[in-house]
């Protein structure tokens, strides 16, 4: 079932929220002129949430900044890539007990004002992983011609092998819940992790919603996606969504 909530906000003093142990994990690589920025964002739209950055080897002082600006910081000796971050930011959350985690990427492009939009079908039990969709709502995100080929191509790919209509498979921006905290710190795909995570969230039968959120220009530095590393990643992605058709999931425990 696709679910959908353009215009619901929960919020934070609702009891649902209240019961929550949360946390933000907020990936990062040379985001050092940024990181403080996104940090003091995050606090600001829930002061309530645990700002766990993961520093994935940065050559810079992303590390020191994001201390710097009162987050926790998880140094990985060398760059993992964005899986191997979120996977440590995922065994972070179950190891000390969160009840919900969500992923805002380090380089100022998701607005954490959109963080209790997104995580209505969590507290509401109708969602174990929501992601937030750029292709829906009042922003909706235009970026460059050979981005959305790519991110429509994966959509339609994702939406036939999971049986369900989804819109924004690349979207690093969203939250789940402790079943999925649970999956995604014992599994994480690596590489371009979003697409593949979604098959294997639905292959553990765990019920995916996306919600409308915004999506800003980087605030410093530039992206490392090219045109040719777009279609590199497309064959490759391509190759690794067509085996997991032939994977076998067990279905996780229910907590």
């Amino acid at each position: 079932m696709d679910i959908r909530e353009p215009l619901a906000v929960v919020k934070p003093s609702d009891p649902r929220v209240l019961g929550l142990r949360r946390m933000a994990i907020v990936p990062a690589y040379k985001e050092e002129a940024v990181i403080a920025q996104v940090i003091e964002e995050i606090r600001v739209a829930d002061p309530e949430l645990e700002i766990v950055v993961i520093d994935d080897g940065s050559p810079d002082g992303t590390a020191l900044a994001a201390s710097g600006a009162g987050a926790r910081v998880i140094r990985l000796p060398y760059n993992l890539g964005i899986g191997g971050a979120m996977q440590t930011g995922y065994q972070y959350a179950l190891e000390h007990d969160f009840d919900l985690a969500v992923q805002i990427d380090g380089d100022g492009q998701h607005d954490p004002q959109d963080f209790f939009r997104l995580i209505v079908p969590i507290v509401e039990r109708r969602a174990d992983l929501v992601v937030g969709t750029r292709f829906a709502g009042e922003k909706f995100y235009r970026g460059t011609f050979t981005r959305r080929i790519g991110i429509r191509y994966f959509a339609r790919v994702v939406s036939m092998i999971i049986r369900q209509r989804v819109t924004d498979t690349t979207s690093g921006f969203r939250a789940v819940n402790r079943r999925g905290i649970r999956l995604f710190a014992a599994d994480y795909p690596h590489d371009y992790p979003e697409v593949e995570s979604t098959v294997l969230a639905a292959k553990h039968h765990l019920r995916i919603a996306e919600v409308p959120v915004g999506m800003r220009t980087r605030i410093a530095g530039h992206s490392s996606i090219t045109i040719v590393r777009s279609i590199y990643y497309m064959i490759k992605v391509s190759l690794a969504l067509f085996i997991t058709l032939f994977r076998r999931y067990p279905t996780p425990e229910d907590q």
